[in-house]
């Protein structure tokens, strides 16, 4: 029986590619960023698994018919056309869970870097501006403010745990899952999405992208928002109206926002976000720290390699697929 073939389309460490050579004959695409459409059109031909962070339409499925599986690197999947995936019985994987507590670290950094006016004064004084003792700045407090969370899942609880025991912020949540046991835990809030937006302080958005939450904070969502309030974006770009949010920002309807997503990546350099004082803006990096990025990998070979082996993934995003997989 001939051995698996593997394809690699980020870079990985030499541990995590020893792994992988140990299962299979594994290739991986070795230059800087996300790998070329065209090559990975090419490299997936014969290959029974794929680990990485690609765009997965039907027609690039089309073009790997021996995939077994899709062992995605990210927590998010919406690149992935899933039902394709499931009907040609191919699992899909993610990595929830190994980054939640980074990218909610990331979602406080935010928070006191665009009240605080961090980058702000940092970008004043670098201009040579800081003449006189009183530099001014007046910013907004985190302790005691309202912290308001859209989806508390994994990242979501993080990032209200932080709030309520790092900043005794009041936090108030909704979820299309109400979550009595934290709400008793910590004196969580659940609230309808009006609620949310109008007493929050600060916007914690941390929900998939979804045709449902797709553009869901939008023109009027903004126009509820305290004009005090600051928004954070750590979910993916789609999921607020850009255009939107541009436009409460530059007409002063919100006090300002940090981003760290957008509807398109890289951000153009055309955008009016780039010239806003009030924006905090960060190149989609919420689980870039050194563990984190490694657990992640770690966790889509540990799919891949149990999927090769006829066992079922650990993270399956189409459970559904592997009942038909067994027929």
């Amino acid at each position: 029986m001939s051995r698996p073939k593997i394809y690699v389309s980020r870079k990985v460490s030499a541990a995590v590619f020893a792994r992988l050579a140990k299962a299979g004959e594994t290739r991986a695409w070795e230059g800087e960023g996300r790998c070329p459409v065209e090559v990975l059109e090419r490299e997936v031909a014969e290959v029974d698994a794929v680990i990485g962070d690609d765009r997965w339409t039907a027609a690039l499925m089309d073009r790997a018919p021996r995939l077994r599986i899709i062992a995605y690197t990210t927590a998010g999947y919406d690149a992935v056309d899933v039902a394709a995936a499931t009907e040609r019985g191919i699992v899909v994987t993610n990595t929830p869970n190994v980054l939640n507590d980074t990218v909610a670290d990331m979602v406080v950094a935010l928070m006191l870097a665009v009240g605080r006016r961090v980058c702000e004064a940092d970008r004043w004084i670098r201009a040579g501006e800081w003449r006189t003792p009183e530099a001014g700045f007046l910013g907004q407090d985190l302790h005691h403010a309202t912290l308001g969370v859209l989806g508390l899942g994994g990242i979501g609880s993080a990032v209200a745990r932080r709030g309520r025991l790092g900043f005794d912020m009041e936090v108030l949540y909704n979820d299309i899952v109400r979550r009595e046991e934290l709400e008793r835990q910590f004196g969580y809030r659940f609230v309808d999405l009006d609620t949310l937006l109008g007493e929050s302080d600060f916007l914690a958005i941390s929900v998939s992208l979804t045709p449902l939450t797709r553009g869901m904070i939008g023109e009027a969502q903004l126009a509820r928002m305290k004009r005090s309030a600051y928004l954070i974006n750590i979910s993916r770009g789609a999921v607020v109206d850009e255009p939107a949010l541009i436009r409460a920002l530059q007409e002063k309807r919100i006090a300002g926002a940090g981003l760290d997503v957008f509807e398109k990546e890289p951000l153009d350099q055309g955008n009016p976000l780039l010239r806003m004082e009030n924006v905090v803006l960060l190149p989609h990096i919420g689980s870039a720290t050194e563990p984190t990025r490694q657990a992640m990998i770690d966790l889509a070979t540990d799919n891949a390699l149990v999927v090769l082996q006829g066992k079922p993934p650990i993270t399956p995003v189409n459970p559904e697929v592997l009942s038909r997989l067994k027929k």
